[in-house]
């Protein structure tokens, strides 16, 4: 048997391998999935990628599997790990953020203005994939950006560099790395924030995902990814954030929930509406990703179990104290009885909103000689879709009463989807194999995912 294309999504614990036909006619299809433990420590992550693609053969019934190429997502290995070092935190420092969490990366260190000696020493502890640099609107300061470039040039990291700052300094940038015998490891790309009030985040986005793939493979367990992952390899959470914007220009804005054992993550694509960007007080980017590192729920459960609150929860479960204790001491990544269901659906309802409510701006009040009430943050009030992806969100029973509550929680004061929404779930649990796909056959990966999210 022969298929177009597997797309691999190498996790930090496993990896998938999804397969796809028909990706050259009007009906392509989602045939059968595969998994495997991911065999980082194991030195090499093909190891897990090849048992996962004999499950997905002994799943299909067949043997000797061919297939025309292989592509991959891949949080294994730490993910996309970065820093990103700015001028002014609400300026420059917030566009480079937005840029490099909208591109899936895992952000380990943020800084403003200069370096200190604990800043470097930070960040070599860090190790990171990719150092971010900004600073600066164009024709602006200069002084920090050039600063920070030649403290970052001299420290004795192999790692790829990307300047999106002033662009009156990337010579200056380019000259400095030069001398420092860093050249091929610098990358310059247009200002993330060129002007006041404006963001241009998209093009350091593309960058980050390239440099990801180049950079890929030097990655503990991941050096012979490329003997057998024949096309693109992007982030997992930037696959997603590809899917979510192709899946926007379709069918308009939308607000993609992902909650994972470890972190909830949302993907929002809107330019929000033309009532709130009047009185909105700084920009936001249209696709905008937050991850929440406190928020899973089976790796930070007991984090989420204490923002419910323990009797709460026990009275809302109708379990003794000792029956909690149970339930908490056995809890497993995938639930089995109704009550360890139950138990999680509450999670994971605490989890959307508490996620959907950091990810979404509010309104302010000022008060001085006139009283003016101003937004600030992403607004969501745009949203027509509200996607569920993920283990939990795709899975449980109660997947789609958990984020048609999401708007539910707005007391008035926050810029959340409005309870008109729709809610769809992506049901083949394929959303990041579809983003990546999307990068070598766009117009198939919007089809499956409509037809995922039984969208007509």
């Amino acid at each position: 048997m022969k298929v177009d294309i597997l797309v691999a999504e190498i996790g930090s614990t496993t990896t998938v391998v999804n397969a796809f036909v028909g990706l050259d006619t009007k009906d392509p299809h989602f045939i059968g999935q595969g998994q495997w433990k991911t065999t980082v420590l194991e030195g090499d992550v093909n190891i897990g990628l090849a048992n996962a693609i004999k499950d997905l053969e002994a799943n299909l019934e067949v043997e000797g599997l061919e297939y025309g190429n292989l592509l991959a997502t891949s949080s294994a290995a730490g993910g996309l790990k970065m820093t990103v070092h700015g001028l002014v935190y609400d300026m420059t420092v917030k566009a480079a953020k937005e840029a490099a969490l909208g591109a899936g990366a895992n952000l380990h260190m943020v800084t403003s203005g200069r370096l200190r000696r604990t800043d470097l020493q930070k960040l070599q502890d860090i190790s990171p994939n990719i150092i971010l640099i900004a600073g600066g609107v164009d024709y602006g300061e200069r002084d920090t950006a050039i600063y920070n470039a030649e403290a970052i040039a001299k420290l004795p990291l192999d790692v790829p560099v990307i300047y999106g700052g002033n662009i009156e300094n990337q010579e200056e940038i380019r000259l400095i790395f030069k001398e420092q015998g860093k050249e091929e490891l610098l990358y310059l790309v247009d200002n993330v924030y060129p002007k006041i009030d404006t963001l241009n985040v998209e093009p350091t986005r593309r960058v980050i995902q390239d440099v990801f793939e180049e950079h890929i493979v030097h990655a503990p367990g991941m050096s012979h990814v490329r003997d057998i992952v024949s096309g693109p390899i992007i982030p997992t959470p930037g696959a997603v954030m590809e899917a979510s914007k192709i899946l926007k220009e379709e069918i308009g804005d939308l607000v993609t929930i992902d909650v994972g054992g470890a972190t909830t993550d949302i993907h929002s694509v809107t330019a929000g509406t033309e009532e709130v960007n009047k009185i909105l007080l700084d920009p936001e980017p249209e696709a905008k990703r937050t991850v929440e590192g406190d928020l899973g729920v089976y790796v930070n459960m007991l984090n989420v179990v204490e923002m419910i609150g323990r009797e709460k929860l026990e009275e809302e479960l109708s379990l003794t104290v000792d029956k909690m204790d149970e339930l908490m001491l056995e809890y497993r990544a995938i639930p089995k009885t109704t009550k360890e269901l139950e138990f999680v659906e509450r999670l994971t309802k605490e989890a959307v909103e508490v996620s959907a409510n950091r990810h979404a701006g509010g309104f302010r009040t000022y008060f001085g000689g006139t009283t003016r009430t101003l937004a600030v943050g992403k607004d969501l009030t745009g949203v027509k879709w509200i996607v569920g992806t993920g283990g939990a969100l795709t899975r449980l029973p109660a997947r789609r009463e958990i984020l048609a509550r999401m708007p539910l929680t707005n007391k008035g004061d926050k810029l959340l989807p409005t309870a008109e929404a729709k809610i769809v779930i992506d049901n083949d649990y394929i959303m990041a194999s579809l983003g990546v796909l999307s990068k070598v056959n766009k117009e198939a990966a919007l089809l499956l995912l409509k037809r995922s999210l039984e969208i007509d």
